[in-house]
Order: structure tokens, then sequence, then C-alpha cells
């Protein structure tokens, strides 16, 4: 039976919960149920349907707590996810990470996590002690459970990837203090992510498949998808961090002296590879039930009057909202939007007006030529120079055509706008905003990101927030890179299977499928450089062929939320220890500065296009770096005033895991004026047990 959400009925929650809802098939933004009487409710499936649904807005979240979808606040779009990394920068730096001022603090903050575990146990719970006497009249009972075994799961990996270590809890608890005591018991990270796919294998055996589901709900691929992701993520951290204290059995590592540890042995060799073969059976199995990959046109912007349909790869990050979901195979699941209900976002509007935001030029020299080269190795690029964006784009794989701005890009083609429609001519997108008077506006790097941006007008006006594309959330694309890298992994080589998916990924990027050529031609030494953090694994760098497959992932997936964790789990950050990340972006004083005027003490007022003078005085009000400082413009060093990265960032061997709160140690344990020894709880490494800075 094909699944048609738009049916459920939710009257008897509405009623129960006091909440007025006019729509049940979107994700509306609402907050999640607190006023339901068990005893009243959760008798017949589309009940369960329903309080599965409320969720859907809250809890599809990154493990830094983003929305993995555009979520309407003013500032946001989904390509900003992939802030405080070596791809991306979001107005002046995070100098928590960067600049060493992260503090742990007093607050239950692991604790926090178990209101949303709790959510989903009592549901889980509820329905399985009462399974029999719940009306299943729709035939979806066993869906919506899967769903709850879904989200679940994304907790507990949310909260994995944040602490490590963590207590498993299946049941709502009562409150009951030492009840509570006795489940404060931290179960090694390995046994954890072990919970998680078991979470997801039984969600994936009550899920329906893709092809029975409306995409904007959880379908069987997802929760491969998620389970592929998860087990690459504790493989690879297990293997990068062992010796760390970070993974279970170091001689470091804070659970080894506590009772509910003794008589463990850990296996780490063992712990790996059993993770690295589930991603790649997970991986594989998404694949193998939707093979297709969305296509691209080759054509990187559309003609006068064309909105949609002029390439099907560029427009699935923003298909028009009325377009049948299922009809794009590659996205597993949408979020859906409708401006009838109040439910829209601004993503489109920002992408055209900049966002205080910025891709790197790290993120940038990552993109190979056409013909499978690195740029270094390139003689055609290293003639052709990048003093423009368009000239760093020409015969570029193309997705760095599709989804980064160049000066020349289309950025109107609608002719509901008034100065396409009297000059018959597309609107370009100009010179790029570095210096706009609007600080929301600027593009901090000069390179700003075209993903998820439509050429829709309705959908990105300037006075309000009206778009209503929908955003893809999980894709199959991503399944095709994790069985790559978790294959070569594994075995230290590409099996058949990884080579194929390799050729197919770079082939709709328009670059040459021969991967040997690149792999030969990367010069390691050259790769760093450039900052591409990936090229490292704690203090070693990694092969060629490793280093390749970690590009392609950053390239495919750039701005969907996945450069931190992926740095995180592949120990980059270590590079920062030992050298400063300066970040860059576009070339600005070969010729790009002719664009602007030229800054002195008589000439400040905007040009027409609303752009500064060049102020480049190193003051507070400069906002350019100067030209002594590198022809690429460093957003960073514009002023050593009040500047805390002003030499580049820096990290924190404590900044892999997050800090648990004082409270919630000292609440746990026997004696409250001697937390760390007789607490249940241990610190992760590197963190004081009392509030404050890292010990390194």
């Amino acid at each position: 039976m094909k699944l048609n959400f738009k049916k459920i009925l939710i009257c008897s929650l509405v009623a129960a919960s006091g909440m007025g809802l006019s729509s049940c098939d979107k994700w509306l933004d609402r907050q999640p149920l607190t006023n339901i009487t068990p005893d009243s409710y959760y008798k017949t499936s589309d009940q369960v349907g329903a309080y599965v649904i409320n969720y859907y807005a809250s809890q599809l979240v990154t493990p830094q707590g983003n929305c993995m979808y555009h979520d309407g606040g003013w500032p946001h779009n989904v390509n900003r996810n992939d802030d405080n990394t070596d791809s991306f920068i979001t107005g002046r730096g995070n100098t928590n990470y960067f600049a060493g001022l992260w503090q742990s603090g007093a607050s239950q903050v692991l604790t926090s996590r178990y209101g949303t575990i709790r959510t989903w146990n009592f549901l889980i719970n509820r329905v399985e002690s009462t399974y029999d006497q719940i009306t299943n009249n729709d035939g979806m009972l066993d869906h919506y459970l899967g769903e709850a075994y879904f989200f679940r799961a994304l907790a507990y990996y949310n909260a994995l990837v944040n602490y490590g270590d963590l207590p498993i809890i299946e049941e709502v608890l009562p409150d009951d203090t030492q009840v509570l005591r006795d489940h404060a018991v931290r179960a090694p990270r390995n046994e954890v992510a072990r919970f998680i796919l078991k979470d997801l294998d039984t969600a994936c055996g009550k899920l329906k498949p893709a092809a029975d589901v409306n995409r904007e709900r959880i379908g069987q691929e997802v929760a491969l998808l998620l389970k592929s992701r998860v087990a690459l993520f504790e493989a690879t951290f297990e293997k990068y961090h062992r010796g760390t204290g970070r993974v279970p059995g170091d001689a470091t590592w804070g659970g080894a002296d506590k009772s509910y540890n003794q008589g463990k042995t850990f296996d780490i060799d063992g712990e790996i590879a059993f993770f690295l073969d589930a991603a790649m059976k997970a991986a594989k199995a998404v694949v193998d039930a939707v093979p297709t990959l969305t296509a691209n046109s080759h054509q990187f912007d559309p003609t006068v009057g064309v909105l949609y349909g002029w390439n099907p790869y560029f427009e699935m990050f923003s298909p028009e909202a009325k377009l049948p979901q299922n009809s794009i195979p590659e996205v597993l699941l949408w979020r859906t939007y409708d401006k009838s209900q109040s439910i829209s976002h601004n993503a489109i509007n920002r992408l055209k007006m900049g966002n205080n935001d910025g891709i790197t030029r790290s993120a940038v020299n990552a993109y190979l030529m056409k013909n499978g080269l690195p740029i270094y190795a390139d003689a055609a690029y290293a003639q052709r120079g990048d003093a423009s964006i368009m000239l760093e784009k020409t015969d570029r794989d193309e997705r760095l055509q599709l989804f980064v701005w160049g000066e020349d890009n289309v950025q109107y083609s609608d002719m509901a706008y008034k100065t396409v429609a009297e000059t018959g001519e597309v609107v370009k997108l100009g010179p790029v905003g570095i210096t706009y008077s609007n600080a929301q506006n600027v593009d901090i790097t000069g390179y700003r990101s075209r993903k998820f941006y439509c050429y829709d007008s309705s959908q990105c006006v300037s006075d309000d927030l009206l778009a209503s594309n929908a955003c893809p959330v999980f894709r199959t694309a991503e399944a095709y890179l994790n069985y790559m890298e978790a294959c070569y992994e594994l075995n230290g080589s590409l099996d058949a299977v990884a080579e194929g998916y390799w050729k197919r990924i770079r082939e709709r990027a328009g670059v040459d499928q021969d991967f040997d050529k690149t792999i030969q031609a990367t010069i390691m030494a050259k790769e760093i450089e450039q900052q591409h953090l990936d090229v490292w694994s704690g203090d070693q760098q990694v092969d060629a062929t490793l280093y390749n497959i970690r590009r392609e992932r950053r390239c495919e997936l750039a701005g969907e939320g996945f450069r931190f964790d992926d740095l995180r789990r592949w120990r980059s950050f270590d590079r920062l220890l030992v050298e400063k990340y300066i970040v860059e972006g576009i070339n600005l004083w070969d010729e790009a500065y002719k664009n602007y005027a030229q800054y002195s003490e008589d000439n400040t007022a905007a040009d027409a296009g609303g752009n500064n003078p060049l102020r480049y005085d190193m003051t507070t009000d400069a906002n350019v770096s100067p030209k002594e400082d590198g022809k690429y413009l460093r957003p960073l060093r514009r002023s050593r005033e009040s500047n805390d990265l002003y030499d580049g960032y820096g990290w924190k061997k404590a900044y892999y895991l997050s800090p648990l709160g004082f409270e919630e140690l000292q609440l746990v344990a026997a004696d409250a004026n001697e937390v760390a020894a007789t607490s249940s709880y241990y610190q992760n490494p590197y963190w004081q047990v009392s509030a404050g800075y890292p010990l390194e």
C-alpha cells in the first residue's frame, strides 16, 4: 500500500494537547507534546503516527544541534552547517573552539540529552506493551514504531558523537534518586554504537521501503543510511583516536577504574573491523534499493525566463514545492514547506543577498580539474590563474561551477524582475560583496554558496521569508561515499563495488572517471600548503588514495553539514595543535580589488552596488586585509584589535569530546566533596572535573 500521510487523523491529538493544528502531512514547527494522557491516547495506529510526526521538526538535527534542513530563522540555511571547519566560516569565527575560550560549566549537559531519548523510550515502551490492544486499522503501526526506533538511534548517535561513552537506557525511569543513580553508568562507546546499530536494525525491520512512502517521512533506506553513517563514524573514531584516552581500553581511558567496567576486555581492532563491515553492508543496501543518482545536464546557468528544468542536479537541492518528491529518487527524505501554513524559510534569499559567511579558499582548491588533475598539476590552470572566481572555476569539477557563485553566474533569470523584463537579458552576480555596507550581507571570504539556490522570484523576495522550496535531508550519494571510505579503511584497497561507486560520483560531477590518475598526480606536500586538514589523522599524513576519498566526500557533501564531524572522527584538528590555520578567501589583490573604489580619507561613500570603498588600514573599520598580508583575502586579519583569531585557528585536545557538567558529576557521586574519586560518571579526557578551561 502506498503511504499517503495526508490521511493521518490527528483530531484526538489536537484535543489532547490543546494545540490548533491545521495540517499533519508537513513537518510543522510546533512544540513537543506535553499534556497527552496515556490512558486516553495511543489506542489507534494513527495516534501513534501523529505522536511521531510531531517531533520531526525538532529532532532531525546534527550532532552540533543544527537543523538538517532550512530552519526558517533569518540568518540560517543548511550550508552554514559546515561552519567551524576548513571549508566554511561565519561572522568573525568561533573563538570558543579556535581561540581556546571554551570552558566546561556546572549544568547537566549530558543529562539533558536524555529528555529526547525519554521521548522515544516512552513511545516504544507504551506501544510494545499494549501492541495487541492498539487498533491497527491502517496497517501502519509497525512503520510508526520503526520511526520511533530511528529517532531514538539518532538521539543516541548525536550524544555519542559529542560525549563518547553513554548510559544506555531503554525504559522510562521513575523519579527516584536511587534508581537514577543506579542507571548513571557510562557504557563504553563501542557498546553504545552497537546499541545504536541494533535500534536501526529494528527500525529497518519495521519501516516500509522508500518506494512505498511519501518521502516526507522516514523510510527503510533512511534507517540504513544512518546505520552506515554511525558505523563509519565509530570505526574511524576508534581507529584514529586510539591511545588518546577517548577509546575504551586506552591506558588513560576514564572508564577503566569504574566497578561496572571491571572484567571487560576490548578488541579494538575487531571492533573497528565490525563497524567498517557494517558500514559497507548498510551503504550497499541503500544503493541497491535506490541506485539512481540525479542527472547533471552540465548546464551551469538558466536562460532568460527559465526557472526549473535546466539542471536536475542543481535543482535537487531546491526543487519547486509542487514537485512530487518521489520523482527525485536520490533524495530519501525531504523537509517540505507550505506558505499557506506559514511554514517557510529564507535560505534562497540569503544565498541571493549574501549572509555574513563564506566558503574558504581551501574548500575551493579541493575541487579537481575536469581532467581529474589537482589544480597544481594542471598547466592550463597555472597559466590562467585565479584572478577572478570565474577563472578559478573554468574547466573545474562541475560541483564547483554549479554550487559556488562566480562573477558571471546568472543571479536572476525570472522575467518577473523588472531589470530582466526591460533588457531581455539575465542579471549576473557581478563583483562579490566583500565590502557590502550592510554587514549581514557581506561575503566574508568572497566565495558565496549557490547550493540550495533557486531562480524562482516568488521564492526569494528580499523583504519576506517566503521560500517554500523543499530541502533534501538524506540522499543516496552519501551511501556511495560511506562504502568507498569504509572499504578502503577495512581492506587497504578498493573492491569493484567501491571503484564503480567512485566512477559514478565523478561522472556526474563532470570529472574524468580515472581516479588512479588523480591519485598518481596528488602531491601531499602541495595539499598541505593548501591547508586541507583532511590530509591529517592525528600527526600522521594519510596516503594519497585515502586522501582523495576524503576529498571526494568533501566536494560532494559540501554545505550539507558533514565536514565538522568528519574532521573530528579523523582526528584532523590535531594539525591545529602544531600549525595555525589562516582562513583565506578570493584572490583580491591581483585584479579583483579594481572592482571596488580605492580607500582614501575623502572617498567613503558606497558605490551603486552597495559596496564600500576598500579599507585596509588595520583599524577596526577595515573591511579587507592589507595587500602586504598576501594577495588572498584574509577575513580574520583585517585588524589586530579585539581579535582573538588574528593569528589563525588553534585547537585543544579536549575539544574532540564535550565536557560533562560539574553538577551531574556531583549528583551521582557518593561523596560530594570527592567528586572525581566517587562519582559513577567520569569526566572526558583533558577536561577538568570542576568547571573551567581544559587542561590541554
